[in-house]
């Protein structure tokens, strides 16, 4: 009858022990960042914006939004803004002398957009590129002579977030952002850039 012989079960026995001690000094892989799940966003905005038939309009102001993320590519964002700006108006009036008469004046504008919806994002390093769909409302005061109105407001658009520091990034931020005061259409251009606080 053959011997048992220990040298064959020991050599594979003997690279498993070898494996599992390398394996246990091989340092960890780092634990993945946690999910910052809100952000807040403010900063200076440009607004270009059609209100009347004369010409388009460039306003400034501020933008400001707040973002709770559902999921690591997905969020809900509340987005509010606020331009201030001047807008010519168009005023025609009839004479008896010369008839049917135009002319133009200028008023002070006031225009904020309420608006949410979905943002997508992904995260590439210190980069955070984002796509938005937003709606909501919208309302101007355009003075005396022109009046005030609202309006239904949609906006698509997207930006870069740039990582400054663990809690902190810089925003670039376009949106086209729809109206329709007075029952015209403007079709309206919208960039922000700004300090965004992650919590």
């Amino acid at each position: 009858m053959p011997k048992f012989s220990w040298k064959v079960p020991a050599v594979p026995l003997l690279v498993f022990l070898v494996s599992l001690l390398v394996i246990a000094q091989e340092p960890a892989e780092p634990a993945p960042p946690p999910l910052t799940r809100v952000s807040v966003f403010a900063g200076y905005s440009f607004y270009s914006t059609n209100l009347s038939s004369v010409g388009r309009a460039s306003t400034y102001g501020w933008e400001g939004s707040g973002e709770v993320k559902l999921y690591r590519w997905i969020s809900v964002v509340g987005d509010i803004d606020t331009h201030y700006g001047s807008q010519g108006f168009p005023i025609c009036q009839t004479f008896p002398s010369s008839g049917f008469v135009c002319s133009t004046f200028t008023a002070d504008i006031i225009e904020r957009n309420f608006l949410a919806g979905p943002r997508l994002s992904i995260t590439k390093g210190s980069l955070r590129p984002f796509l938005e769909v937003l709606a909501g409302g919208a309302h101007v005061n355009a003075g005396v002579f022109a009046g005030t109105d609202n309006s239904f407001a949609a906006a698509a658009g997207g930006g870069i977030d740039f990582k400054v520091t663990r809690r902190f990034a810089w925003r670039l931020q376009g949106d086209y952002l729809r109206t329709q005061f007075s029952g015209a259409r403007q079709d309206n251009g919208r960039f922000s850039t700004g300090l965004v606080f992650h919590f």
